[in-house]
Parts: C-alpha cells; structure tokens; sequence
C-alpha cells in the first residue's frame, strides 16, 4: 500500500513511525514532515492547508490511504476533496470536523446524544456575554467558538478574568473570526482524561486512554500549552470507565451525526473531567492528540495501516486492535521561551542510540545538516516499560542523553498515576 500522512509534528512523526513497520506497505510519505520523520518516509513540500496540491500528490503518486494528522485540513475539507478524486482518507468530512471546528456545534451534538457535558450558552454579542458572566460570576470558562489552536479556552477564575478574555475573543479578535462568537460554560472539576476511538461511520473501537499535562511547568504551574508530556495507561481511568465512555460518549454521538447525515470516521477524541457526578464531555477533537498519539502508539501491538483501512472501508465489526500490556510516557522538550515566545535556531545534538523513542516535532536541518529547533515544542521523548516508573525512568535517561543546553522539559511528567512530583 502507498500511503501520504499530512503533517509535521510530533503526532505524524509517531504515526509514520508505527505506519513504516507494515507488512502491508510499499511506499510512505509524509506532507510536509520535518527530519526525524525523514528517517521513515519521504517527505513532500506541500503545506497541510494545501488541499489541491496534496490531492494532486496523491492523485499522480497512486496513494492508497491519505491520513491527516492535525485538526485543520479535517476542517477544510481534506477528506471530501479526496474522497472525490477516488482517494480514501480516513478522516471525517468538513462537515463531521465540526465536532472540532465549532465548539457550539459540539455542545448541540451531545446535547441531542444525551452525553454528559457542561452547562453551556452561545453569544455572539459581546455585551450580552459580558452580561451572562455578571449575573452567573465565576468560575466560568470561556471557549472561541472555532479553531484557536488549542489556546482557545480560559477558565476564569473571576468575573474580570472572563470579562477579559470575551474582550480579546470578540472585541480584539485575537483569534481572528474564531472568536466571533464564544460559548460560556460551567467549570467543571477534577482530573482529565483522553480517550480516543477509531470510527467507520457505525462502529467504534477503543483505541485507549492517557493522561496530558498541560501547564508547561513542574506541579502544574504556569501557562497552558500544547501539552508538555502524557502517561497510559490511568489509574483513574481504567478498563470499566474506557468501557462506559463507549457506550454513554463515542456510540451515542457516532449514532446522533449518522442520523444527521454527517457520519464520523476518522479518530474522535473525547477530552473527559472526572467530576464528583461522573465523567463529562470537556470537547470533542478529530484527530489523535500530541502527545497522547505518540504514547499510545508506543503501545500498540496490531498493525496501525490495516486499522486505519477498515475505518475507511466500514469494515470496524470484523477488526480488533491489540496493545502490549506495558505503561507507556511521553515528556516534551520545548525551547527556551516556550510557550509565549520561544526561541528558534538553537542546535541540537541527539544521542547515537537511545532507550527511548525520539520523536520530532519542531525541528529542521541547516544547510549544514545541523538540526536545529524550529518551533515551541522540538521534541518528544517517549519510552515503555514493565510499570510506568521503568517507563518514565528511561524516558528522561533519554533526554538527559540529549545535547541542547536552550531546551526545556518538565521532570514530573506522571506524577499524579505515581503520587510524587518527579
């Protein structure tokens, strides 16, 4: 099989990684990748918003499968546009990527499925959203409505916090008409999870559970990111809950889109708050996570390709997927600045052998073949073993191994599963 992945982080590189060790394939490549990814596919330059010229790839190249890592071309249509040049993709429609791509269009969905979530209200006035948050105070989370990148959301600890943040979504547009309009919902509490499915339209099959850390110091403190670091299996999250976000989170809402004639295939991430009521739907992403994707792959005992072929073919029934009984971390290295204003160029020296898996991310290659950071987050350093403190052992054996002085990583990645800061 020939196979085009789209994209160029961390998340695509685990996946060319697992993808690259088919029997079934014959040819990988990656659009547009970056220098680890190199190691295992051939990398194109073609830009992830690029649809027409990705399709013309897939269309000249005979590509089997198309499978876009990152939420953005889902949202665009990547999946429709291939899908009518007679390329399989496996990936929702521009019309399923809403489950992504408006958070009020997820509030309706699982609102009509009967799943769990937050109190929510949409505004697209801001007075009238300013005027919500006065009379219900805080806490209170305010959410653009679109993609923002993973930085649309504050959960508002005060009235002027939220007030604040309506005025930059809607007033400053730092988000530009993402934040045209803003969905204010209840603050939920407790530990989060995410979970992930694969899905052919009518069947869904558990692909697992991990746990990110989001704030991109040690305890849990400083600003959010895109995520510094993940675990899995959780503790708080074992089997029997996996098997009740199933039934009451992933089949409700595959059952509610097929009926509004928006099937979902693809990946669905549930973003879940284990609250003292049960857990609850935060969001929905269409795509695997970064870097959740990157730990459960490591895991993974099938064959990714066939998988992913059986979602696009709606042929789930008849597929299971099997895991190595290990535990399995990620930590990120990000450059120095990360995340307000990262530092780019600083060279980076990698160990010849490592334990762990290096996967890249932010990265490039000089003109001199020196690899260079290139981004917020550069690196993710993964690693399996028995028990998730062998796993995290190795992990950070693995970065200590690395040579690049301007990164940073958290040292307490997995802490709450071990009950320690690191």
């Amino acid at each position: 099989m020939r196979v085009l992945v789209v994209g160029s982080g961390g998340r695509e590189h685990a996946l060319c990684w697992a993808i690259s060790a088919s029997p079934l394939l014959t040819k990988l490549w990656c659009a547009p990748g970056n220098p680890g990814i190199a190691d295992v596919a051939e990398c194109v330059a073609i830009g992830v918003l690029d649809i027409p010229a990705l399709v013309a790839f897939a269309r000249d190249n005979a590509v089997d499968l198309v499978f876009p890592g990152p939420e953005a071309p889902l949202v665009a249509g990547i999946t429709d546009a291939m899908t009518a040049a007679g390329i399989k993709c496996c990936g929702p429609t521009a019309a399923a990527a809403q489950l992504e791509g408006s958070k009020t269009f997820t509030k309706t969905i699982a609102d009509a499925a009967n799943v769990p979530t937050a109190r929510w209200e949409r505004f697209e006035d801001a007075d009238a959203a300013r005027e919500f948050v006065r009379r219900r105070g805080a806490p209170i989370v305010v959410k653009a409505d679109g993609l923002a990148a993973g930085k649309g959301v504050v959960v508002a600890t005060t009235e002027a916090e939220a007030i604040a943040a309506i005025d930059a979504m809607m007033s400053d547009r730092v988000f530009g008409d993402s934040g045209a309009a803003v969905v204010l919902e209840e603050c939920l509490t407790g530990p989060e999870v995410s979970f992930f499915a694969l899905c052919d339209g009518e069947t869904a099959i558990a692909l697992g559970s991990a746990q990110d850390h989001k704030r991109v110091g040690d305890g849990d403190t400083g600003p959010n990111t895109g995520g510094m670091g993940s675990y899995s299996p959780v503790p708080v999250f074992p089997p029997s809950m996996e098997a009740w976000a199933m039934e009451n989170v992933i089949r409700p809402t595959l059952r509610e889109m097929a009926g509004r004639g928006t099937p979902f295939r693809g990946i669905l991430y549930a973003g879940l708050m284990l609250t003292e009521d049960g857990p609850k739907l935060i969001e929905f992403n269409v795509r695997f996570g970064d870097p959740e994707c990157q730990v459960l792959l490591s895991k993974m005992r099938s064959d990714l390709l066939p998988a992913l072929m059986a979602a696009c073919d709606g042929e789930l029934n008849y597929f299971d997927v099997r895991w190595n009984d290990v535990a399995s971390i990620s930590v990120v290295m990000a450059a120095r600045g990360y995340p307000e204003a990262p530092e780019s160029g600083s060279a980076i020296t990698l160990p010849p052998s490592a334990q762990g898996i290096i996967f890249h991310a932010g990265t490039k290659r000089d003109a001199a073949g020196t690899l260079r950071a290139a981004g917020g987050r550069v690196l993710t350093i993964c690693a399996t073993g028995a028990a998730l403190r062998q796993a995290r052992d190795t992990a950070y054996a693995t970065v200590d191994a690395i040579d690049w002085p301007e990164g940073f990583c958290r040292r307490d990645i997995g802490w709450r599963a071990l009950g320690d800061a690191g």
